[in-house]
């Protein structure tokens, strides 16, 4: 068993706390941090957290910190490291460098001094020098620069977590894997309510819902995680780890139901879906959102609309007051969640919010919204109880 080391989860800003809470019930104790957590793990802690974390988009492996003034300050620290603890001449490595108010101003400059200070180190050591691979690297390596203090970690995940693996098709600008399962974790949805997306897309929502109620680990249909190739690597460990949690799959016993009025979107969602073993737990269809009957009746409903740069403001207020005249027409009894980045056309939702949280998607600044659309007599009573 490997000693205990710090790891950092990355994640996306607004879900720190809900990723807390996550890591907690795998029995992982954390720490917030801006856009991420801290814990400390070890691999089998590691593998998990890669397998089963639905709101984390990488892991880091913590190896050393170090503070830097100057260009020669950043080789030779990182020429000092033991790579070869990590990494042989014959395999691949890639560096992806993160800075914040550093006193480098370059991520490329950052990143080709690392790469440079590694493969002198193995020429000297060994005549020859790891290859890099920015795509499918053996060893992923992630430099933070914070102002003066370099920290050096190893990413245990790879390619972004975010990348489930289930979704082969995509539609006009798909949400984040772990955006989505964000919002459902935040909605508090208590998987026996139905669930209802009636702009999915390519049905990223209702598919991490699906993932969810059935208790399919985050990282069940994917292909590769960087900690697979590490030297260190017990395949053992890895095996008893995804066995132990494939053997928590449960069947869906809520509906969960995706529409859009893009054919096409509908088309990639079932595509899909359809290649998972969710296929037939997932309602797919073309429905238009303002002419069509609530799935349910009653449910909670969540929504990433429209909000880019495509939607001119004056049609961003009429289309956000639609959304609110039909939920208020249509849906009394919902609990409705709409995410926007158009925070002003927001406010002619007609609609008041029970709830507000902020949150980024990628670089959008978002607001994920509450509406609790009572019906006439609760509505009456909420009233009563106000005067």
């Amino acid at each position: 068993m490997t000693e205990p080391f710090p790891v950092i989860a990355k994640t996306l800003s607004g879900l720190e706390e809900a990723l807390v809470t996550e890591l907690h019930e795998l029995g992982i104790k954390a720490e917030l941090l801006h856009r991420a957590v801290s814990f400390t793990g070890t691999n089998e802690i590691l593998y998990r957290a890669n397998y089963c974390s639905r709101l984390a988009v990488r892991f880091l492996k913590f190896i050393t910190s170090f503070e830097v003034s100057k260009q020669q300050d950043l080789y030779d620290q990182i020429n000092s490291i033991a790579w070869e603890e990590f990494i042989t001449e014959n395999q691949s490595f890639a560096i992806d460098a993160v800075i914040n108010q550093s006193v480098f101003t370059n991520t490329l400059f950052v990143a080709q001094k690392a790469k440079d200070a590694i493969a002198d180190r193995f020429r000297t050591i060994y005549g020859k020098r790891p290859s890099v691979d920015l795509e499918h690297p053996d060893l992923r390596i992630n430099i933070h620069m914070q102002k003066e203090q370099c920290t050096v970690s190893l990413d245990s995940s790879g390619y972004s977590l975010h990348k489930r693996g289930y979704r082969k098709r995509t539609w006009e600008a798909p949400i984040s894997e772990v955006l989505a399962a964000g919002l459902i974790r935040l909605s508090g949805w208590d998987q026996q309510t139905p669930l209802y997306d009636p702009m999915c897309g390519s049905g990223t929502i209702p598919m991490e819902a699906a993932m969810l109620a059935s208790a399919t680990p985050a990282g069940y249909f994917r292909q590769e995680f960087g900690f697979v190739k590490w030297r260190d690597f017990d395949p053992d460990l890895w095996e008893r780890i995804k066995t132990e949690a494939n053997a928590l799959i449960r069947p869906v016993t809520v509906p969960i139901r995706g529409a859009d009025n893009a054919r096409q979107a509908i088309h990639a969602a079932k595509i899909n879906i359809r290649k998972t073993h969710l296929g037939p737990d997932v309602d797919i269809q073309v429905a238009n959102f303002h002419a069509t009957k609530p799935p349910f009746e009653v449910g909670i409903m969540i929504m990433n609309p429209p909000y880019d740069e495509r939607i001119q403001l004056d049609d961003g207020i009429a289309f956000y007051r639609s959304l609110g005249d039909t939920l208020k027409h249509l849906y009394s009894g919902w609990e409705a969640w709409i995410i926007s980045s158009d925070l002003k056309a927001l406010k002619f939702f007609g609609l008041k919010p029970s709830l507000k949280i902020p949150l980024f998607n990628g670089p959008l600044e978002c607001r994920f919204v509450k509406f609790d659309l009572y019906t006439g007599a609760r509505e009456e009573d909420r009233r009563s109880k106000t005067l």
